[in-house]
């Protein structure tokens, strides 16, 4: 059977491990070759894990070893000029883009009163202008191929409704929502498709910040208000779902299957948008 992404090329942001590797793993398993791109430094002020030069090499590996090629390349989002330096290098072994997958970001909890404006900046810098960034450098290849293509931003539930003690998150992935909606109707004429994957709770490095699993699981005494928002109907395992879920998805919006499919939120929560 021929696999639905034969022939196309992907880029995804964030892809050294967590939801960004599973992305890249999902896309290269339907066909696809990958373009990866990760910050590789511990230089945001979060309390988990972020990717590195060794955990994005190893991205790549695991995208070989599914017999597909991948371009790695350090690069924050927030900076303009790495990204455009990611879209020159990239050029000569991969000309053409398919796919566009902007799943870096950042998280964080604590009442939006409590909020430091440095933890607000940082947010917004990544989640909102990094992926602004991130489309404005690279969709302008999709357009010059001229055979259409999908562009797929990993926004979350809280970009749906507001979850209590994700202020500065839930106000970014919003934003992101918005400019989804905007995109859906000026790349139409390009036949390029845009749409949004909202997770609910998956485990991934940013869920290892101690303060949001302790909001799901009982550890924090805000527990009630948040699990009332967040925790899914659906019985998950440990309460998370893996992040191979949420990448089903972003391959199916990247395929034809999808094709008439754009300006949709797409929630992959366990149904925790039907509290």
């Amino acid at each position: 059977m021929q696999k639905r992404l034969a022939g196309k090329t992907a880029l995804v942001t964030g892809a050294a491990h967590g939801q960004g590797r599973s992305h890249c793993l999902r896309l290269a398993s339907e066909g696809a070759d990958i373009i990866a791109i990760d910050l590789c430094a511990q230089a945001l002020d979060v309390a988990y894990p972020l990717g590195s030069w060794e955990a994005l090499k190893d991205t790549a590996r695991q995208v070989e070893a599914l017999g597909r090629r991948c371009f790695i390349a350090k690069a924050d989002i927030r900076d303009r000029a790495a990204l455009d330096k990611v879209v020159e290098d990239s050029a000569g072994e991969f000309p053409a883009l398919d796919i566009l997958v902007a799943n870096a970001g950042v998280g964080s909890y604590g009442r939006v009163l409590e909020t430091p404006k440095e933890v607000w900046d940082q947010v917004m810098s990544v989640n909102m202008t990094g992926t602004f960034n991130t489309i404005q450098a690279f969709t302008p290849r999709i357009v010059e191929g001229g055979n259409g293509g999908s562009v797929i931003i990993i926004s979350s539930v809280s970009g749906i409704k507001g979850l209590p003690f994700t202020g500065a998150y839930a106000a970014s992935k919003h934003g992101l929502q918005g400019l989804a909606a905007v995109l859906a109707q000026e790349l139409a004429e390009h036949n390029i498709r845009v749409n949004t994957v909202n997770p609910g709770p998956v485990s991934t490095p940013l869920t290892s910040d101690k303060t949001g699993p302790a909001l799901l699981t009982g550890d924090h005494p805000d527990t009630l208000l948040f699990k009332g928002s967040f925790s899914p109907m659906l019985p998950l395992d440990g309460g998370f779902m893996d992040a191979k879920e949420i990448s089903a998805a972003v391959a199916w919006l990247a395929s034809d299957d999808s094709r008439f499919v754009t300006g949709l939120a797409v929630p992959v929560d366990a149904g925790v948008m039907v509290r």
